[in-house]
């Protein structure tokens, strides 16, 4: 029910399934799935039907759970059902290709096919015959227009029809030159007024200084301090560490949740399923008010019709909210589904029995298979003595190497060493802008309050070289020097560039990280499907393994410029089944977290 699907498969067998919301029966059939069987669904709602009709009494007087222990004698009708079901099938015979002498083609004659030079075909004169009318007409239309748009009465007296189209034009061409004289003039009195004095001219630049800027920092030419390859640590400088750790009075290396207050919604028209064939209330105060209840009793069964308009201003409210088109037609379709036929609880109604299942569905759906607790996943590493690697992709610009050096920042405080392998070596200043988080990191935890480690470093070897060669030298030399964990800066890129995807599938299969994870913007909705399923298209397709390594995780940036248009976070979730490890906020080091599926979904059902 995560999609709507109504089928699973496992290894070499496929199930399907269809609830029965009102007994709350389940109808599972299972068959090879290597088999085209195209009546499955068929026989699937025919057993459905004859079962729930055959037995309507028995789990009305004992319910469900009170038949558990009962048998059921329904062989012979199921058997009966399958033979019809495999008949039906068969009847449907595939049409045949049609020979050549029932085509159209055949029924032409050589003479109509074969064209004189120029002469045109019939059909086309035709179509240019009426676009040259379109054409026609709209010309009439274009000059009816501007003599409409006539000058004002008041400037213009009336005049008659004849003189008016030629003095008009007179009038337009003797304005047009009056005004560009004007123009003329005043720019050269302008000029004459206020010339710019030669001494105002200043030789050479001087370095801007920003208002809340570093006054201790030297001039920011790093060149000579570090060569292309070179391990070593950048020089360490002093600065104000609130500039870039913000809150001061949180507890190191504990990664919060998001938060989200939701203000009290004032409550909306909600829908009553009014049974019809009880008789209107009369009018009046007590009238009204047994109606009303009688509409709240549950004692009907919810059906599409009843849910259609719901689920419509559902649907509008999750496209307004950034999740992509076709997922929320499938979540209203998985929440009908999962509805459809289910009795209403008494003082219950359309609309907050809807809202109430979708808010279940969607907390489902940001809710991990799997979970990656990556500081667990690291003390397993360092117990085997290796290092723990994650790599980073996604398109440009998203905020890679941003995120990634927050991820060192509480990878440190939480008392690891990180290497950042430098493999973007497309990008101009790329390497200069790790080099420049490694410095301050190294500055925020010097090594005299770590025992004199260093724990942070750059590994670097300049541009144009091969990031999946660079990545593995990294991996190498932290293996060597008892890094902690590796993290691989990779080049943005879009998701339609065949050759950079595969670069990128090479340096996963390659290297073998113990972490793949897409860096994603929170500010998008539709493109947020359509990068995530390319992505992971062509890790697939330009793998070299048998078991291609796909996108394991997910980092969603930006989360503080979007409000509560929170679709994207439910997008990407869905479309891969992987969990958003961590979620981007703000600007400073500290302004990382863990999602809250609560929270996500309170933003996302505000109204």
């Amino acid at each position: 029910e995560r999609g709507g699907n109504n089928s699973f498969n496992h290894e070499a067998l496929t199930l399907k399934y269809k609830l029965d919301n009102q007994f709350e029966l389940v109808f599972v059939v299972g068959f090879q799935k290597i088999l085209t069987l195209t009546y499955v669904d068929k026989l699937i709602d025919d057993v459905h039907k004859e079962f729930r009709d055959k037995y309507r009494n028995e789990f009305q007087q004992k319910g469900t759970l009170g038949l558990l222990n009962g048998t059921f004698d329904f062989k012979e009708d199921f058997l009966r059902l399958l033979q019809e079901a495999e008949d039906s099938s068969k009847i449907r015979v595939p049409t045949a290709m049609k020979t050549f002498e029932q085509s159209v083609k055949s029924q032409k004659t050589v003479k109509s096919m074969i064209e004189t030079r120029g002469e045109k075909p019939k059909e086309k004169a035709k179509n240019k015959k009426n676009k040259g009318s379109k054409k026609e007409a709209s010309g009439t239309e274009a000059a009816v227009v501007p003599s409409k748009a006539a000058p004002d009465a008041k400037q213009n007296p009336p005049m008659a029809a004849g003189d008016r189209e030629e003095l008009t034009k007179d009038e337009i061409l003797q304005k047009n030159r009056e005004e560009f004289f004007r123009k003329r003039l005043k720019g050269g009195e302008k000029s004459n007024k206020s010339p710019k004095p030669e001494t105002q001219k200043e030789k050479g630049k001087k370095p801007r200084v920003w208002d809340l800027g570093n006054s201790n920092a030297k001039v920011l030419d790093y060149s000579n301090s570090t060569t292309n390859g070179n391990t070593d640590t950048c020089p360490t400088e002093e600065y104000d560490p609130d500039m870039a750790l913000g809150d001061r009075d949180r507890e190191p290396g504990r990664l919060y949740d998001l938060e989200y207050e939701s203000d009290e919604e004032e409550p909306e028209e909600e829908k009553i399923i009014q049974n019809p064939s009880q008789p209107r209330a009369k009018k009046g105060a007590l009238g009204g008010m047994f109606g009303m209840l009688k509409g709240l009793v549950g004692s009907k069964s919810l059906t599409r019709e009843d849910m259609e308009s719901v689920l419509e201003k559902m649907k509008d409210h999750l496209i307004a909210k950034n999740v992509a088109a076709d997922i929320a037609v499938q979540l209203c379709e998985s929440v009908a589904k999962k509805l459809e036929g289910k009795v209403m609880g008494t003082f219950t109604t359309v609309t907050s029995t809807v809202k109430q299942a979708l808010q279940e569905s969607l907390v489902q759906i940001l809710q991990p298979q799997r979970r990656v607790d990556m500081l667990r996943e690291v003390m397993d590493a360092q117990r085997h003595r290796r290092p723990y690697v994650v790599t980073f992709c996604g398109v440009n610009g998203v905020g890679k190497s941003t995120n990634l050096a927050k991820i060192s920042f509480w990878l440190i405080e939480n008392g690891f060493t990180v290497l950042i392998a430098a493999c973007d070596t497309f990008r101009a200043g790329a390497v200069e802008q790790l080099r420049t988080h490694t410095r301050r990191l190294n500055a925020l935890h010097p090594p005299e309050n770590h025992g004199g480690r260093t724990m942070v470093q750059l590994y670097e070897k300049g541009y144009g070289k091969d990031a999946a060669g660079i990545a593995m030298e990294a991996i190498s030399y932290a293996r060597n020097q008892g890094f902690d964990v590796v993290l691989v800066d990779t080049a943005g890129r879009m998701q339609d560039n065949a050759p950079l995807m595969t670069a990128l599938a090479k340096l996963i299969a390659v290297n073998t990280p113990d972490l793949v994870l897409f860096v994603g913007e929170a500010l998008v909705g539709n493109e947020a499907v359509d990068q995530l399923v390319k992505f992971n298209k062509a890790l697939a397709d330009h793998s070299m393994t048998q078991v291609p390594r796909l996108i394991d995780g997910i980092v969603l940036t930006k989360f503080d410029t979007i409000d509560d248009k929170v679709g994207a976070a439910i997008s990407m979730t869905y479309i891969t089944s992987k969990p958003i490890v961590f979620v981007g906020t703000g600007q400073t080091y500290c302004d990382l977290r863990s999602l809250n599926a609560k929270a996500v979904v309170t933003a996302l059902m505000k109204a």
